[in-house]
């Protein structure tokens, strides 16, 4: 079944191609049996501009590349190959998007923002799984680390692209740190219309609704619990972005990375000790090149442009690998003496700690783009601030880093958390329905053996 509308048109074209007589599943959680794809024709997602809706066979990974209901590209590099996922699991997909006035997002030929996916398995345990997308993907980023997943464990799911993709996200708004602020109104919209597709899917609304990410993903999880606890039961918080008006802040400690690293690879202990000042961790060193070539100058630069335009005038991002000295270089940028208007723009969205849900925190000790140090440390003494530490908990995974796929070129040095954070996933269900506290806060140590990249217990010490 498709079915596309279009809210400027009061036309709705519906195209049967399922076949009849479609075997009934199991019961819904409110104890309706239903058939495959039942009552896809009343899903008519609030506010969405347009909508097409499909009824699928196979929801997860191993089923939308091939139909064409997934983009691989959004998703790449983020798990390791190693990684087995569930598949099989029908039932409905809806993609579309929320009015908006940007255009970075291509997918689907729309050319349009604020683009949304969401899944309705024909088998459903009667809960949501809220997300959004990690750096500056788009919506289909977390389909094969957390869509697969929640889908085979019963699970509708519903991801945005937060309103503004690409590495040109900055464009979007009027005024600095209007495009990062959109994220978290994206998320809320999201919540609020995926509650109502739900219901008219199944009749009823999630009894339970969970928020969830990685990295920016993570950091959408942190606000949106601080923020808007009423849409949500709990969330897990995968290595989580941290934004401070007073530090730390990606801009406090990358221009430290970007002017010390190169000395550090000519030999200097000076530069070296430098790096580790700055928060990155001892025994991430292997990884430097790496971050340095692919994210530490890039993120810099996109980040500063997003919310301190002026520092580089007309320029737009600076200039890629600039040598100290050179005007306007993100390597001199020096975070704490810029206008206040700068501290300004990111506290519009920063982060408190003041948490209203229970939350759990992943993050690994050798993440070298966002180093615990200067983020997840800091996180989980702002909740506990806040006196909020009593629904918070906080797991350091040793040697996990932020991205799983390096996993597979370090297999010696790194672990992937992606399945430490299903389990903590897991952990978070217990501690919300039934009342069971999950492990307390600490470090999870790298086995001395088995398949890291499908088992991990957030219990073990």
């Amino acid at each position: 079944m498709r079915n596309h509308s279009r809210r400027s048109s009061a036309l709705v074209a519906v195209v049967f191609a399922v076949p009849f007589g479609a075997v009934p599943l199991a019961s819904q959680a409110n104890g309706e049996t239903t058939s495959h794809c039942d009552r896809a024709e009343r899903i008519d997602v609030p506010r969405a501009e347009q909508q097409v809706v499909d009824c699928l066979d196979d929801l997860t990974t191993a089923g939308t590349v091939a139909s064409g209901h997934t983009v691989p590209g959004d998703w790449a590099g983020l798990s390791s190959a190693q990684t087995v996922n569930p598949t099989g699991v029908p039932g409905i997909q809806v993609d579309g998007y929320f009015s908006d006035t940007s255009a970075t997002n291509t997918h689907h030929g729309w050319n349009h923002d604020a683009q949304f996916v969401l899944r309705l398995p024909d088998r459903w345990n009667g809960k949501l799984v809220v997300t959004g997308a990690p750096g500056n993907r788009r919506q289909y980023a977390l389909d094969a680390t957390i869509s697969d997943w929640a889908l085979a464990r019963g699970y509708a799911f519903a991801a945005t692209d937060k309103g503004n993709t690409g590495l040109e996200f900055f464009r979007d708004g009027t005024k600095p740190g209007d495009a990062v602020a959109e994220w978290n109104t994206r998320v809320t919209q999201l919540t609020v219309a995926a509650k109502r597709a739900v219901q008219q899917r199944y009749g009823q609304r999630p009894v339970r609704t969970y928020m969830t990410g990685l990295s920016n993903g993570g950091y959408l999880t942190r606000w949106q619990l601080e923020n808007r606890p009423d849409l949500y039961d709990g969330g897990v918080d995968w290595e989580g972005t941290l934004f401070r008006a007073e530090g730390p802040n990606l801009l406090t400690y990358l221009p430290a990375a970007l002017r010390h690293y190169p000395d550090y690879r000519a030999g200097s202990s000076e530069a070296h000790q430098a790096m580790l000042d700055a928060g990155f961790a001892p025994g991430s060193e292997f990884l430097w090149e790496f971050h340095y070539q692919v994210y530490w100058d890039l993120t810099q630069r996109i980040y500063r442009e997003e919310f301190d335009p002026e520092y580089d005038g007309d320029k737009e991002a600076g200039t890629p690998f600039c040598a100290s000295g050179t005007p306007a270089c993100d390597t001199d940028y020096d975070y704490a003496n810029r206008p206040r208007s700068v501290h300004e723009a990111i506290k519009r969205v920063e982060l408190t700690g003041k948490i209203g849900k229970p939350m759990l925190t992943l993050h690994g000790t050798l993440d070298t783009l966002l180093p615990p140090a200067t983020d997840s440390d800091v996180y989980a003494d702002l909740v506990e601030r806040r006196n909020r530490d009593g629904m918070h908990r906080y797991y350091v995974i040793e040697d996990g880093n932020h991205v799983d796929s390096l996993y597979d070129a370090h297999p010696t040095q790194l672990r992937p958390i992606l399945p430490c954070y299903r389990d903590a996933f897991e952990a978070l269900e217990g501690w919300v329905e039934d009342g069971v506290a999950p492990p307390a806060s600490g470090t999870v140590p790298r086995p001395a053996g088995g398949d890291l990249a499908n088992s991990c217990s957030i219990a073990e010490r």
